[in-house]
This record gives structure tokens, C-alpha cells and sequence, in this order.
């Protein structure tokens, strides 16, 4: 079997996928800590650690970590998201132990040095600045703070600037001796891995704990709570930009939700291609918009489907309703046939291609084992789209599109001109 999974008594988990005829690895550790668990007044905590287990270890300076790297042609890189945080990097697999070792590091034993901290908060304004001066960006985050208020997943993944100016070393140090333990890690390698190698490996630089025969051990999975109910606002938000950027969307399904296949389906017929609904009847037939598409994210209690539109000011009224219009017709008669085999080879399609790339398989290994606990194999989640049949797609269509819609746009209007 290509796919292992290993347990230890300590809560870690490790995965690894290994691809015959490879000669490079994917590795990744990923930790249950993310937006959604920081405080409000420490917002962006997560996103900020990320940023300084970069900047050294008690053992290793900040250039010491790039050159190792670099003198052997690798990449490494993380990301924060609202539910996990990933480090990860590709290397020769002759150079896995020492992917393994400096990553493991990082993850346990950084400094956090305050000099880090000051600098590191520069840094993070500036990202901030970036994001906030990229409108078919920030207009997202924009979306869910409005189909969310007040709601830890409504909070942005990088803080605000207020929050990132307050924060000290010693609420960035407390979360990270609250989420960095063995029972929120998983560490996934995809590629040219030997499984029983890299456990050797960590064995060698982690306490582990003991091997798991069987049992669930120590490890931690996210609790769904009671999801957020979708607002059903409208915003403008004013900004002197060239076109409109409009979100439109509510509530989607959480990642445990039995439905998730049929609407990944919706979801592709509504915007998820070329020959989406919304590609086709704004860009392809009116020509009113460059970027059309929409997208649905899933987290443990809640999903979020938007569907955005970048489109000229003085013609956003015109987009804004046929989105509603497209919306509101799949919410009520469902696709035709025709759509759904056609958005089926679409989300089929896509998955299959993505497993090419060994980042792209410890990608999705760590978001399973992360997330569920647990992996579906690509054929399994093959079979359950082709299950999904034209009753399931009407009926998760309803489930999902009628609830309260909001709608979010920025561009160079007033207050309440257009949401």
C-alpha cells in the first residue's frame, strides 16, 4: 500500500505516500493551531509564530536554516490558515534527514527572540499593507467578516494592524508552548520516502513516545462547535479602485458533512470552470468581467461558499444580479444533466491531475490527517462523486443556496450604493 500511517503514544502522527520513479520528497508538519484559535486581542498570534520559527533555534540561526536549504537546491516555506498551520519544503530524497532535522527543530525548539519579534513585526505591517492594497484579495476577508461578524472564523488569518503592533513575546511564547505539542502535530512526507526511514528519522530528533498497535492514542482533533449562522449582511466598503470587486455568498457545509461531494459538484457547474455558469454568462456572453469564479471552503462545523466578480464600477449592478439570478435558479431547479456530468469530470478531473506533484499529495495527506483523522484515498473520493446523482445535487443545492445571502463589494462608491 502507498499510503502509511503511524501513531505514537505522544499524539504524532506521521503519514507518507511513496511515488516510484521520484527523486524528491515533499515534507510537511502540520499543526492543529490556526486564526481561529487566537484570542481576539492577540488576532494574527498564529500568523506571527509562523513567521519567527523561521528567524532561529537554540542551536540554529535564521541563515543557518536558509543556507542548509539553499546549498542543496531545496525549498522551504509555511503558511497559516484558520484551522492549521503547515511548514514544509522539498529536498532530494538524499537530503530528507536534513529536511527532517532543521524542520523539527524549528517546530520545537525556536527562541523567539524579542529582537526577532520587533523586526518580524515590521515585516508582518508591511505584508498586511500588501494585502490591503491587493482589492481582489482583501475583498474576501472582507466577505467573511461580513457573512460572519464577531466569529473567530470571520477574524482575519494576519491580525490587524492594531493587534500586530500590541502583541508581546510573551503571548506569542504562551501560544506556542499551548498548540506546538505532540498531540496537534502530523507530520506527512509524498515522494521518494521510505516510511519506516522517516520514522527512524524523527525518532532520532522528537520524544516520540511509543509506537501505537492500535487505539487512538493522544492526538487531537478540532471539536465542531455550533456553526455560525450566515448574517445575510450587505457592505460597501469604498476604495478608489478601477473595477468593483464583488463577493456574493453564505453559508456552505462543513468538512464532515455527507453532502460535500454533490456540492464540490454545484459548485464546479456554478463557477468552478471555463464552462461554469457564471464564466460563461458574465465573461464568455456579456464580456463584464476578466476574473469570474466561485469557490467553497470547509472547516470543521461550517463552510463557506462566495461566488466574486471583478467587473467595471459603472456595470456592477448588472453582475451583482446575475449572480443572485444564477444563485437563486440552481437553488431552485438544480443543474440538467448535461451540467452535472460535465461539472463532474470537472472536480474528478482536477483531483486526479493534482496528485502528480508530491507537494500537491502531502498537501492533501496533511489537510486529511489534520482535519479528519483519517485519509480517502483518490478512488474512494472518486466513487462518492460518481454516486452523487441529480436528486443530490438539487437537494444540496437547495440545503445550501437558500439560505441568507451576503454580499460584499469595494470599489468607488458610497456607503450602501450598490450591498
Amino acid at each position: 500500500m502507498a499510503i502509511r500511517r503511524t501513531g505514537f503514544g505522544s499524539g504524532l502522527r506521521v503519514v507518507t505516500e511513496r511515488m516510484p520513479g521520484l527523486h524528491s520528497v515533499a515534507l510537511g508538519f502540520w499543526v492543529l493551531a490556526g486564526s481561529r484559535d487566537e484570542p481576539p486581542p492577540i488576532s494574527g498570534a498564529s500568523h506571527f509564530l509562523e513567521h519567527l520559527l523561521f528567524k532561529g533555534t537554540r542551536t540554529r540561526s535564521a541563515r543557518d536554516i536558509a543556507e542548509a536549504f539553499d546549498a542543496v537546491g531545496g525549498d522551504v516555506n509555511a503558511f497559516t490558515a484558520k484551522e492549521y498551520t503547515a511548514y514544509y519544503a522539498r529536498v532530494l530524497d538524499r537530503d530528507l534527514p536534513m529536511a527532517v532535522e532543521h524542520l523539527a527543530d524549528m517546530i520545537q525548539h525556536s527562541v523567539l527572540r524579542a529582537s526577532d519579534l520587533e523586526s518580524e513585526r515590521q515585516v508582518i505591517l508591511e505584508e498586511i499593507n500588501v494585502h490591503e492594497d491587493t482589492p481582489d484579495d482583501l475583498v474576501h476577508d472582507l466577505f467573511t467578516e461580513t457573512l460572519w461578524p464577531g466569529h473567530p472564523l470571520g477574524r482575519p488569518v494576519l491580525g490587524t494592524r492594531e493587534s500586530v503592533k500590541a502583541a508581546t513575546r510573551e503571548q506569542i511564547r504562551r501560544f506556542y508552548r499551548r498548540h506546538y505539542v505532540p498531540g496537534n502535530l502530523v507530520v506527512v512526507a509524498a515522494g521518494s520516502v521510505d516510511h519506516d526511514d522517516l520514522l527512524r528519522l524523527l525518532g532520532d530528533v522528537m520524544d516520540t513516545g511509543p509506537v501505537l498497535e492500535e487505539g487512538p492514542g493522544n492526538f487531537h482533533l478540532r471539536t465542531a462547535e455550533r456553526p455560525p449562522e450566515p448574517s445575510g449582511r450587505s457592505r460597501t466598503v469604498r476604495r478608489s479602485t478601477e473595477q468593483a470587486h464583488i463577493c456574493v455568498g453564505t453559508n456552505g457545509l462543513s468538512r464532515q458533512d455527507p453532502d460535500r461531494f454533490a456540492f464540490g459538484i454545484v459548485n464546479a457547474a456554478l463557477g468552478g470552470g471555463m464552462s461554469s455558469r457564471l464564466f460563461q454568462e458574465i465573461r464568455e456572453r456579456r464580456g463584464l468581467a476578466y476574473s469570474v469564479y466561485s469557490y467553497h471552503t470547509m472547516y470543521a462545523e461550517a463552510g463557506l461558499w462566495c461566488a466574486y466578480a471583478g467587473t467595471t464600477p459603472g456595470r456592477a449592478r448588472e453582475v451583482l444580479d446575475l449572480i443572485r439570478r444564477e444563485i437563486e435558479d440552481v437553488a431552485e431547479h438544480g443543474l440538467s444533466d448535461e451540467e452535472l456530468e460535465r461539472a463532474r469530470g470537472h472536480v474528478k478531473g482536477a483531483l486526479v491531475l493534482s496528485q502528480d506533484d508530491p507537494g500537491s499529495r502531502m498537501s492533501r495527506l496533511g489537510r486529511s490527517e489534520i482535519a479528519h483523522g483519517e485519509i480517502l484515498t483518490v478512488g474512494e473520493m472518486l466513487r462518492r462523486f460518481d454516486r452523487v446523482g441529480p436528486e443530490d445535487v438539487r437537494r444540496v443545492a437547495k440545503r445550501v443556496l437558500t439560505q441568507p445571502i451576503s454580499v460584499t463589494v469595494l470599489g468607488p462608491f458610497r456607503k450602501g450604493a450598490l450591498a
